[in-house]
């Protein structure tokens, strides 16, 4: 069966003028000229290559952090830190903004704020697709066959609204641009902004475009339909949703969803990709080319010196300031399927890191450490995820250059089957739920929530005694007290596997955007300010003094016992530090406000907008 995988290819793709160059052009730069470049596939295939390394971050590159799972998406209502929490933001940004269009300096993708995981206000990205697009029908078109510049205007198309995608989620209604802007035009320059619905049709024409007409093959590397698929099914179920519960307009939400249906279901019913492999090596494999599960990958080779630090970040050594809380540890399904207040699972309610191991969904032994971590956690909760179980190993001594510092080489998926079957199940509920659609049967939860958790199970799991969850049934869905009243008891489960899938990856902060759900980050719930539970004098215990806890958590510990009541550590209490961890010193965030679902624009920009006679309208609620 073909993969496919992401290795930047080390190849300049910025437009350069034909006067800074000698005669004969070089090979692995783009020039813009018809008589010296665009001529071929392989002159296109050159300037795109930028896209892959903008998109497809996977685990980025050295310390980057930007767009990773676990150091860069660590911020969400799974994560509490010490001290204060992170607020969201409050006033407006003074500096220019994205404005200029030096691919120099935009290459580097920043999250522009921890709420708002996208682009910054910068067209850049939608410029260099249009500039393809231009180039493909001016240059190109009558000297390749019509199927390859359907394919590589699929491709241009593709980007284009992969990056509209992001910024509508970040800003609501941006500009529109569809043709390549004339610097010297200011009235394309400085356009207002359009009608987030209006955007959002022009990226459904581009994906239905790229539905119909980019190859299902072509060739190792290089997205293809199916990845472009898995892909929209996301992006589409994003809008769809938002649409949704944001009450924007009905009609345009059954349209964005049905398309994450379709979508989906081009890649479940290809039969290339199936559920054979376990979680862990899904995240810390050295090779994912044989991983049925993984449709798009990065891959990481210490030969050329492309490497990364997320599995370093993930040794169970290094430093994770935002940790998992209780109320995601909670969360996690029983084996039994069942909700721990409910499981008939032996232990179901003890919450010491030893036993939700074995009681929980095998999820969470493959993503969190089985024992406590009080030197690297803020919550005492470990999240080892992204590294091989060997790794752990090496707690206290040095580590090989796989697990160290930055020089990782496990593989990175960037898209997977079960993104896919996930956002198909719950876009086919939201239809069912809202838009007439036919209901959700037990053989579609088999297709994609069980087929899901009878993922197998790797031998250390199973050494431990790990099970497999229970499929999820409709005649017997789980009543869980804490769903809220405005969700489904089945769209709650299926926000639940989502939330266990996807935990540090780029899921969370998304959902709970489209859900219209960001009050859970106002921390209400003291199950936001624990940790797992502890045994002080067994966990903490002095070496040196049994019964004794360190003596530097004098003053420091804090338990919340079973009565409910805080317990600080005296030094002579040893006995009574028993309960959930208190996470030190936890302030919470000033409480969120409507404005936070959206980023605001900087002054700045307004003011140059306003300063060349054009109107540049702020971001509602801003």
């Amino acid at each position: 069966m073909k993969k496919i995988l992401y290795t930047i290819i080390i190849a300049s793709s910025t437009l350069l003028s034909c006067e800074s160059l000698l005669d004969r052009p070089e090979l692995n730069k783009v020039v813009d000229s018809e008589s010296t470049f665009w001529r071929n596939e392989s002159d296109i295939r050159l300037f795109a290559n930028d896209f892959y390394s903008n998109y497809f971050v996977g685990y980025n590159s050295g310390f980057g952090t930007a767009y990773t799972p676990l150091t860069g998406y660590n911020f969400a209502d799974d994560f509490t830190s010490q001290g204060a929490q992170t607020n969201l933001l409050g006033t407006l940004p003074t500096g220019a903004g994205g404005t200029a269009l030096s691919n120099a300096t935009l290459r580097t993708t920043s999250v522009l704020r921890s709420e708002h995981p996208g682009p910054n206000w910068n067209f850049y990205w939608v410029r260099k697709a249009n500039v393809l697009l231009s180039r493909l029908e001016n240059y190109t078109k009558a000297q390749v066959s019509e199927e390859t510049f359907n394919h590589w205007a699929a491709v241009a198309r593709f980007f284009r609204g992969y990056e509209y995608a992001r910024l509508v989620s970040n800003f609501g209604a941006v500009p529109y641009y569809d043709t390549e802007v004339d610097v010297n035009n200011p009235d394309m320059m400085y356009k207002s902004r359009d009608e987030r619905g209006v955007v959002m049709d022009k990226v459904y024409d581009d994906f239905k475009f790229v539905m119909d007409n980019m190859r299902l093959d072509d060739g190792v590397g290089f997205v293809n339909r199916y990845a472009a698929a898995a892909l929209i099914s996301n992006l589409m179920l994003f809008e769809g949703s938002w649409q949704q519960y944001h009450g924007l307009d009905a009609a345009r939400a059954k349209k964005y969803l049905e398309f994450a249906r379709d979508a989906a279901e081009l890649v479940m019913n290809s039969g290339k990709w199936n559920f054979t492999s376990d979680f862990k090596s899904l995240f810390a494999s050295e090779d994912l080319a044989a991983n049925k599960e993984v449709i798009f990958f990065r891959s990481y080779l210490d030969a050329i010196k492309i490497t990364h630090a997320v599995g370093s970040y993930s040794n169970g050594t290094e430093s994770q300031a935002r940790s998992a809380n209780l109320d995601l540890l909670k969360d996690f399904i029983c084996t039994d399927g069942k909700v721990w207040q409910n499981s008939t699972v032996a232990n179901a309610s003890n919450f010491r890191m030893q036993s939700l191991v074995k009681t929980r969904d095998p999820r969470f032994e493959a993503t969190f450490m089985d024992t406590i971590n009080t030197a690297a956690s803020g919550t005492f909760a470990y999240a080892h995820k992204f590294a091989g179980r060997e790794a752990l190993g090496y707690i206290g001594s040095a580590y090989p250059a796989k697990w160290g510092s930055n020089t990782n080489t496990n593989d990175a998926p960037i898209v997977r089957l079960a993104e896919v079957v996930l956002n198909w199940i719950e876009a086919k509920q939201i239809l069912a739920e809202n838009h007439g659609g036919g209901a959700v049967t037990q053989a579609d939860l088999d297709k994609s929530i069980n087929a899901i958790r009878n993922r197998p199970l790797d031998a250390a799991a199973t050494a431990k005694g790990i099970l497999k969850t229970a499929p999820l049934l409709l005649a017997n869905l789980p009543n869980d007290p804490e769903r809220d009243a405005d969700v489904t008891a089945l769209m709650w489960e299926i926000r639940r596997e989502r939330r266990m899938e996807f935990v540090f990856e780029y899921a969370r902060m998304q959902d709970i955007r489209r859900w219209k759900k960001l009050d859970y980050l106002n921390f209400v719930s003291n199950d936001y300010k624990r940790g797992p539970w502890i045994i002080g004098n067994v966990d903490l215990r002095d070496k040196a003094k049994p019964g004794k806890i360190i003596a530097t958590y004098k003053d420091v510990l804090q338990v919340e016992n079973a009565a409910g009541q805080i317990v600080t550590y005296n030094g002579t209490n040893d006995a009574a530090m028993v309960g959930y961890y208190v996470v030190r010193n936890f302030a919470n965030r000033l409480p969120v406000q409507p404005r936070n679902y959206l980023a605001p624009i900087s002054e700045a920009l307004i003011q140059e907008y306003k300063d060349m006679g054009y109107t540049l309208s702020q971001t509602v609620n801003w």
